[in-house]
């Protein structure tokens, strides 16, 4: 399995070749690995090189590195072997990292659980996976939940790390003397018989014994999705997967990033793919400092950025769209990002051209999914990025561009059609669910469920969801052109557009908008706005004003929500 798999492949079958960028080779090989060989390969070069720097503690690579196998020795002695399923539940800290690697070199697969979920949401996804174990930390929002699921018999173990044994001597302490409200008495639970503390877990040499591990075939993480259907799918991630995907990524931006040297800022959700892979997984690969925050915090993101000089930082459109908007940002140091990676929804060309204009970065959209590791196509970082674009592919990943609701048929250059992937860090398949898989798949190639198209040189353009388009009166509206078009007036900070029930016309768009603080605008401006950048069938029906749009715990602006309240409201005359 290697990016060279399709040396066949030909500039008319594939447009990007004619204008890929100079320092990478589409067709470079790629050697599948297990994840675990990401850090102990860094372990074994970088020991002494800061690996994490979470709430002013640090921790160097080999420390990472002994707590990693002492983690793992520790599950091994509680059953977990080649297959088991070990869920992290768990905000963004060393502790995920550590049990992350340990997971995998026990020979387990890592089930990846959002903290924000409901006990019945978290009971269904640890039923679908065959979750054994859970791995989280003793504050009572994470163990109250994890409690409950011990008590239904949701959930058989549980793992308890300390969130003050994080923290800074002086910082544990202040925790626990004025947040020990937050604390969990984990030692007084009813069910503590089934909960065995990190500390006694990993009271021990280290020693774990090596599991036999095909990068191809075994899956190393559960990554759970809704997919293009909307019911939770874990998509099997194998070692190879994975592994490939960091290679992709560190081929991607060799010669403007330095190995051992960068600092990435880890804003992002690390259960979310995104940030696993593209953060968690790169970072370590790269041996770079990993600046984590547990959750994503405006005020506090700024200071850190100023402190502690991060020059890496993926993202979501939203953040970029927050910091710029900020009233300290030009009072803030900022300059010290180079590179910006945008994901998870459209990036808007204002918001791009604002932050760079902020930071001086390079702020390039990206795109993938859950079922691809997630990386499948980026912008170019040689200054050749297109506003609007989501790049060219990955070294080894095919896009292929299909008729939607004929996925067979591929559509000429230029035109709408199905986004559909072939790569080396495309998933094995929905976790028990073969019919499911099967109609994801068209031949080798996955479909995404989103409608692009692609220009005579290979740089992909998202038009939208297929889920998402209107169908107003018989014309298809895509939601993501109306508000591009929103975000061009100056008082717009965010906007979502959905189809709502319409008598005449059947579907109608309604765009929902945030101003930015201190600004105006009326219903009446931003029609004036639209009248020369949309048609008459494009534009919105009803325009709405909110202090805030609903978002998912990545920080990207949801539809969800508001679709379910339109559902529930009369058809408009």
């Amino acid at each position: 399995m290697t990016a060279a798999a399709s040396a066949a492949v030909t500039p008319a079958l594939a447009p990007w070749l004619t204008r890929y960028p100079q320092h990478v080779d589409w067709n470079e090989t790629f050697t599948p690995t297990t994840v675990p060989t990401l850090l102990d390969n860094t372990v074994a070069k970088y020991p002494t090189k800061t690996a994490t720097s979470f709430l002013g503690a640090t921790l160097t690579y080999g420390e990472i590195g002994r707590m990693t196998d002492k983690a793992a020795k520790g599950l091994q002695g509680l059953g977990v072997t080649k297959g088991t399923k070990v869920g992290l539940f768990l905000p963004n800290c060393p502790t995920f990292i550590v049990y992350y690697f340990a997971i995998l070199k026990a020979g387990g697969t890592v089930v990846n659980f959002n903290p924000l979920y409901t006990v019945d949401e978290l009971a269904h996804q640890i039923a679908d996976s065959d979750t054994e174990m859970m791995i989280t930390l003793d504050l009572k929002v994470l163990f109250d939940k994890v409690e409950a699921l011990l008590a239904n018999g949701a959930l058989k173990k549980a793992v308890v790390g300390s969130f003050p044994a994080l923290l800074p001597a002086t910082k544990s302490v202040l925790f626990k003397l004025f947040k020990g409200r937050e604390l969990a008495r984990v030692q007084a639970s009813a069910h503590a018989s089934k909960v065995v503390a990190e500390s006694a877990l990993m009271d021990n040499d280290g020693k774990f014994t090596p599991t036999a591990i095909d990068p191809l075939t075994d899956v190393a993480v559960l990554q759970y999705t809704g997919g293009t259907t909307g019911v939770p799918k874990g998509a099997m991630l194998t070692h190879a997967n994975l592994t490939v995907n960091v290679q992709q990524s560190v081929a991607w931006t060799r010669n403007l990033t330095r190995t051992g040297s960068e600092k990435i800022l880890g804003i992002l959700p690390f259960f979310h793919v995104f940030a696993m892979s593209g953060i968690m997984n790169f970072g370590v690969a790269e041996a770079y400092e990993i600046i984590i925050m547990p959750r994503f915090v405006l005020d506090d993101t700024m200071k850190l950025i100023d402190k502690s000089k991060p020059t890496i930082m993926p993202g979501v459109p939203t953040i970029f769209s927050a910091i710029m908007n900020h009233k300290d940002a030009k009072k803030l140091d900022l300059r010290s990002l180079k590179i910006c990676l945008s994901g998870g929804a459209p990036l808007p060309a204002e918001v791009k051209k604002g932050f760079e204009a902020l930071t001086g970065a390079q702020v390039v959209e990206a795109y993938g999914l859950s079922e691809t590791s997630p990386g499948a196509t980026v912008n170019p970082l040689d200054g050749s990025a297109r506003a609007g674009s989501i790049g060219q592919p990955l070294p080894g990943t095919q896009i292929s561009i299909r008729e939607v609701g004929r996925p067979e048929q591929e559509v000429p250059l230029g035109q709408p059609g199905e986004i559909c992937i072939k790569g080396p860090q495309v998933m094995k398949g929905y976790y028990k669910k073969p019919a499911e898989t099967a109609e994801t798949f068209v031949g080798d190639y996955f479909r995404t469920g989103d409608v692009g198209y692609m220009d005579p040189e290979g740089f992909i353009y998202i038009v939208d969801r297929i889920k998402d388009m209107i169908i107003c009166s018989g014309f298809k509206v895509y939601p993501r052109h109306l508000e591009e078009k929103i975000y061009e007036h100056p008082a717009v900070e965010e906007v979502t557009v959905i189809g709502i029930k319409d008598k005449y016309r059947g579907e109608a768009p309604k765009a929902f908008i945030k101003l930015k603080a201190g600004q105006t605008a009326s219903v009446e401006d931003i029609r004036k706005h639209l009248e020369t950048r949309l048609s008459k069938i494009e534009m919105p029906s009803e325009i709405e004003f909110r202090t805030e749009l609903p978002k998912t715990m990545i920080g990207k602006l949801s539809k969800k929500e508001l679709k379910a309240e339109a559902a529930s409201q009369p058809s408009q005359p």
